[in-house]
């Protein structure tokens, strides 16, 4: 992972080019402005009072020039109105003429990610630095550029060289890193005491085999918050086999176990006074003689006996099991993310991630983190009703319901029997792609709800 903090850095004078914005409400006013040269640039450049137009404006000498660009509001910054700068100007160092760039660092550094592990880039440029007058700000943006990074290349990842033991070795590695502990379950204690997990991941072959990741971190009278992912790292679908376009992207089914990762990594690193439980269920949803039929019936860790209506409902299964651990613990608060049902995308798109929470104060404070970071997520409800389509015949309760509707709903409800007992929960139902490039968004693995769920942590713990 590069040095983000080079590519934002405390304004001390240095020499830099200058980066104007214009309001695109104002834009024609301050064409009108220009001195003939300029205005003659960005005619040239077909500047235009659309999102994220810029141009060259010349200066003096042969090598002054400096930079405009368009934005939507002047006063108020996107985290995205600076991202295409990023990803187009030359190398070097930048400032904004006369503010601070604020939430617009952040598209900043991860515009200039790239993904290079399995080819070269060979138009690869050099780095391009901002300068920020606000130094405060700098390490809490780097670290959660960071975090977007670390999603972005274990979602990246195929799933050759991301199994469930690579997702251990990245947990083991954060926890060195912080001084935490890290604690794996497999082979028999998983069979034994986590029967969900089990199921889904026990036909994957040597070496790929099922597991739970822990890490716990700070001070024993902090608050207990658990976070929990999702780990599946390929899903065939098992035997309810996906069809080929179904399974085209499922490497990236392990998407909320990057997101649990990431998130940990950025408490551990803000040292946020919580005392920390990040669970991450890793399996391989494989195709073998060892694997789970529709019909079986399996034992949760909880008790509840749970029969298999869809092997392709596999997510919900191992993070049943994972909150009923985290809840062992007693946390106030539990979070888990998942790529967890293509009825979220149906109902709200890929940009538009779908929260459920059990308490109406957690989702206020995350909706409004959500508009303010601007990382957006929608409420849907835990439905009481739809609690009828999990009856099963012959077990306590069924996986997914077999109708074709409501399924993010029927999800959300099967994991709300496993949340542990006066603790307030939220379930973000993520996508964590973007199907295509945006600036600061590439094509590819993506963070989704981590700002967020980032910002309501540090308003609850830290003051802000």
């Amino acid at each position: 992972m590069p040095d983000l903090s080079l590519l934002l850095q405390p304004d001390r004078g240095q020499t830099a080019r200058s980066i104007q914005l214009i309001d695109a409400k104002g834009f024609e006013s301050w064409l009108a402005a220009q001195p003939p040269r300029h205005r003659a640039a960005a005619t040239a450049q077909k500047l235009a009072p659309v999102g994220y137009a810029s141009a060259i404006l010349p200066g003096d000498g042969p090598d002054d020039w400096s930079v405009v660009s368009v934005v939507a509001n002047v006063d108020r910054l996107s985290p995205w109105c600076l991202a295409r700068l990023a990803e187009t100007l030359p190398e070097g160092t930048y400032r904004l003429e006369g503010r601070d760039p604020g939430p617009a660092a952040y598209g900043w550094l991860t515009a200039q990610y790239k993904f290079d592990r399995y080819r070269k880039d060979d138009r690869a440029q050099g780095p391009r630095v901002l300068l920020t007058g606000d130094p405060a700000r700098v390490d809490d943006t780097v670290r959660v550029a960071n975090a977007t990074y670390r999603i972005r290349d274990l979602v990246n990842l195929g799933a050759n060289d991301l199994g469930p033991a690579e997702l251990e070795a990245e947990a083991d590695a954060i926890a060195k890193t912080h001084g935490a502990t890290l604690t794996v379950t497999r082979g028999d204690a998983i069979a034994q005491g986590y029967g969900m997990i089990w199921a889904v991941g026990k036909a994957a072959g040597k070496g790929r085999e099922p597991r739970l990741v822990e890490i716990e971190w700070g001070n024993p009278d902090h608050p207990r918050v658990a976070i929990v992912g999702k780990g599946v790292c390929f899903d065939s679908g098992g035997l309810d086999i996906k069809p080929a376009s179904g399974m085209r992207l499922m490497k990236k089914d392990m998407g909320g176990a990057a997101h649990a990762l990431a998130l940990a990594d950025l408490i551990m690193a803000s040292r946020l006074p919580v005392r920390l439980h990040m669970l991450v269920p890793a399996v391989e949803n494989a195709i073998s003689g060892e694997a789970t039929r529709p019909g079986d019936v399996m034992r949760s860790r909880k008790g509840l006996t749970v029969e298999n209506s869809n092997t392709d409902a596999e997510g919900r299964l191992i993070l049943g099991d994972a909150l009923t651990k985290a809840g062992e613990s007693a946390p106030e608060l539990v979070i888990d993310f998942a790529t967890l049902t293509g009825a979220a995308r149906v109902a709200l798109g890929t940009d538009l991630q779908a929260l459920f929470a059990n308490d109406d104060t957690l989702a206020s404070e995350l909706l409004g983190a959500a508009e303010a970071e601007a990382d957006p997520m929608w409420r849907l409800p835990l439905y009481d009703p739809y609690e009828e389509l999990l009856k099963s015949d012959v077990a306590d309760v069924v996986q997914a319901a077999e109708v074709p509707w409501g399924g993010a709903l029927t999800a959300a409800l099967f994991l709300r029997k496993f949340v542990p007992h006066g603790a307030q929960w939220a379930h973000l139902d993520i996508f964590c792609w973007n199907g295509s490039a945006k600036p600061g968004r590439p094509k590819g693995g993506e963070s989704a709800g981590l700002r967020a769920v980032w910002k309501v942590l540090k308003d609850r713990y830290a003051g802000g």
